[in-house]
């Protein structure tokens, strides 16, 4: 019976003794190995053999890049004023042996080191240039945490400032600058918003009133070449009404002296004439007393031996001359005189007059309706 007590005894002693001498570190850590309370070596991650009862392990410390977030520091900045900034730390643990020997709580030693560093680096900036330069202050930040915790065995990767609070009344005012900001841009843009409308509306009226004194400029020119072409076709009717006129007299008193000499007058029918003419002479309104030559008769026949010839039984008859066929028409001697009496239409008042009926034929259209095509006139048909 003592046997078998002394024999699990010393099974059990074998397995502790096991047990002790081997250790499993996982991967991303490492472990602080200590032999008689002095540092021995640093075990990898895998299987490692320690001397039961001598080694033991002092610290675990983790490998990889951890993020430890701080709670909210007051800072004092350069115009004295307090903000709250929330800032979260990555650092990595490269020295393990460092970072149990060389610090108690690199942690709090990371933390106190930032928040020391944040006042310093904020505490000579302003408000302003707190709020719009982060980044500045992270590279900063991160210069000296990373150079004074490499004696830990730390290496700080990356510092952020996670919020910057300014005390209320500094929000309020800066609510009520961004709001005061905000309006002044609004009215700005409403005043370039008018003034643009303004200079459109005024360009707009520019052109309306150019192309209103250039439709007025055309009409009165087309005005001022219809009243000369028109007071140019008067005159030339005039001008050839006259001439017809005066035609037509010469054809008349033509025919009258060719009639007389056709008739053979005698002196006695030219007394007898004249004598019918003279009541018509007297009666004009200033002819009072109408006095006859007492040689009136002798006037008469020294115009009939003038004119005539005596015929056998002595009496003096007019004889008219021989008379000469005619050459041709009077509008046909002089080529000048034939462009009187074209009454052709000129092609560039035509054309004129079939474009003012044509715009005067075209119908506005009301909203809504489509416009309907005139009937054309016989001119446009034709």
């Amino acid at each position: 019976m003592t046997g078998l007590i002394v024999l699990v005894v010393v099974v059990l002693l074998v397995l502790i003794i096991a047990v002790k001498s081997v250790m499993v570190v996982p991967q991303a850590q490492s472990a602080v190995i200590e032999r008689l309370g002095k540092f021995r070596s640093v075990a990898e991650p895998g299987l490692n053999f320690l001397v039961p009862f001598f080694d033991r392990v002092r610290a675990r410390i983790d490998l990889r890049e951890q993020v430890v977030s701080f709670p909210p520091q007051p800072v004092i900045t350069q115009d004295n004023l307090t903000v709250s900034i929330d800032t979260v730390v990555y650092f990595q643990v490269t020295d393990s042996r460092s970072a149990v020997y060389e610090i108690s709580n690199y942690i709090i030693a990371v933390e106190q080191l930032t928040t020391t560093t944040l006042r310093n680096v904020v505490g000579a900036m302003s408000l302003e240039e707190t709020l719009t330069s982060r980044d500045k202050i992270n590279t900063q930040l991160r210069g000296v945490l990373d150079q004074e915790t490499g004696r830990w065995g730390i290496r700080v990767a990356r510092v952020e400032l996670k919020a910057i609070d300014p005390p209320p009344s500094i929000q309020d005012s800066m609510e009520k600058q961004m709001r005061a900001d905000r309006e002044k841009r609004a009215m700005i843009l409403n005043a370039e918003g008018t003034r643009e409308s303004a200079i459109k509306t005024a360009e707009g009226q520019k052109q309306a009133s150019i192309l209103a004194a250039e439709g007025q400029k055309q009409a009165a020119i087309l005005a001022a070449e219809a009243d000369r072409q028109s007071s140019i076709l008067r005159a030339q009717g005039e001008r050839a009404s006259r001439y017809l006129q005066a035609q037509g007299q010469a054809k008349a008193i033509e025919k009258v002296f060719a009639a007389v000499k056709r008739g053979k007058p005698t002196p006695e029918l030219l007394a007898y004439q004249y004598l019918q003419t003279l009541p018509q002479m007297a009666q004009g309104d200033a002819n009072k007393v109408w006095v006859v030559p007492s040689d009136f008769g002798k006037s008469l026949e020294g115009f009939a031996r003038m004119l005539g010839a005596p015929g056998e039984d002595g009496v003096f008859r007019y004889e008219p001359p021989k008379e000469e066929p005619p050459t041709g028409a009077p509008e046909e001697e002089e080529e000048s005189v034939k462009s009187w009496f074209d009454t052709s239409t000129t092609p560039e008042v035509a054309e004129a007059v079939r474009a003012a009926e044509a715009v005067a034929r075209k119908e506005v259209p009301s909203p809504g309706i489509a416009p309907t095509a005139l009937p054309e006139s016989p001119q446009q048909q034709g």
